[in-house]
C-alpha cells in the first residue's frame, strides 16, 4: 500500500510565550500544499531469513535524511501501533523524500502521520481519526495536522486545531527552500515570545493584500540574522510580483503567493529547490 504524505506552509505564525514544560504556547494556519514524499507498506514476507527478520525494515531514497534509522518517525510510528496492536505483523517501509528535511515544510511530520493511516488502513486496525490524533501527537506538535490535513487554526504546541476556510486554489505559490537545514529547537532558542495585536485567525479573513502588513512570522527576524541568505529569498520573492511571501515555519524554506496567471522571474543558485504549485489544498 503506498501513500503520498504532503508538506505544509505556515500562514503566519506567533510564539506567544514559552511554557513551564520547555514547550512553547503558538498560534498559526496550516495549509497543506501537494510537494509530496512517498511511502510504501508490505507484509515482511515469513520467508525473510531469521538473521533480517525484525519488526520493522526502513529503506530511504530521494533528499538525505539525519539521523539513524530507528530514530525516523515512521519507525516510531510502527512502533507505537505494535505496542497497542500485538498482532501487527512485521512490515518492510520505503520512504522516497522530496520535501527537504529541516526546511519548515513538515515532512517529517506528515510521514509520520501518513503512516499511521497507512497501518490502520492495511491491517484494518479500525482506529477513528479521533484516535489516530491522539496517536499522531505522541510522535510530534505538528503530526495531528496531517491527520485532518484540511487548512487549520493552530494553538498550544500546534497540536489544537480548528476547521478554517482559506482557500488560495486561485493563486500560484512558490517554494524556494535553500541548501540550509535549521533545527527547530535553534529557532526557539533565539524567539522573543510576544502576544499580537490581532490574531492570525482574524488576519486570514481579510483580503490576501493585506497579509503583507499584517500576518507575520515570529522566526523571521532571528532566522533572516543568521541566515541572510533566506532573508534574500523573501526580498526576491516580492521583487518578482508576491502578493504575499514569508518563512515557512522556522525555515529554511521560504514562500511567495502570485495571481494565478503570473510567471515570477527567478533566479537563485544551483543547490536551491525551487517548486511553483497550485495554491488548492487537499
Amino acid at each position: 500500500m503506498i501513500a503520498f504524505p504532503n508538506c505544509k506552509i505556515n500562514l503566519g505564525l506567533n510564539i506567544l510565550h514559552k511554557r513551564n514544560d520547555g514547550y512553547h504556547d503558538l498560534e498559526t494556519v496550516f495549509y497543506p500544499l501537494m510537494l509530496c514524499d512517498a511511502t510504501e507498506v508490505v507484509e515482511m514476507p515469513r520467508q525473510t531469513n531469521i538473521r533480517q527478520r525484525s519488526l520493522v525494515q526502513l529503506s530511504t531514497s530521494g533528499e538525505a535524511i539525519d539521523g539513524v534509522p530507528e530514530e525516523n518517525l515512521c519507525i516510531k510510528a510502527y512502533s507505537q501501533l505494535k505496542n497497542k496492536f500485538p498482532q501487527l505483523p512485521p512490515v518492510l517501509m520505503h520512504l522516497h523524500k522530496s520535501i527537504p528535511p529541516g526546511s519548515g515544510l513538515g515532512g517529517g511530520s506528515s510521514d509520520a502521520a501518513f503512516t499511521l493511516r497507512l497501518l490502520n488502513d492495511k491491517f484494518q486496525l479500525g482506529l477513528t481519526i479521533e484516535q489516530l490524533l491522539d496517536q499522531a501527537l505522541l510522535l510530534g506538535s505538528d503530526c495531528p495536522f496531517f491527520i485532518v490535513n484540511k487548512p487549520c487554526f493552530a494553538t498550544g504546541r500546534g497540536e489544537f486545531l480548528e476547521r478554517v476556510t482559506v482557500d488560495l486554489s486561485a493563486y500560484k505559490i512558490v517554494l524556494v527552500i535553500p541548501p540550509v537545514h535549521i533545527k527547530t529547537a535553534e529557532a526557539f532558542s533565539s524567539v522573543n515570545p510576544t502576544l499580537p495585536s490581532e490574531s492570525i485567525k482574524e488576519i486570514i479573513k481579510q483580503p490576501i493584500e493585506t497579509w503583507a502588513q499584517k500576518l507575520k512570522n515570529d522566526f523571521e527576524q532571528s532566522v533572516f540574522t543568521r541566515y541572510p541568505e533566506i532573508g534574500n529569498i523573501k526580498d526576491q520573492l516580492y521583487k518578482a510580483g508576491a502578493i504575499y511571501s514569508s518563512l515557512s515555519g522556522s525555515g529554511s524554506a521560504a514562500y511567495g503567493i502570485f495571481r494565478g496567471d503570473d510567471t515570477p522571474d527567478l533566479s537563485f543558485g544551483p543547490r536551491y529547490v525551487l517548486k511553483e504549485l497550485i495554491g488548492k489544498s487537499q
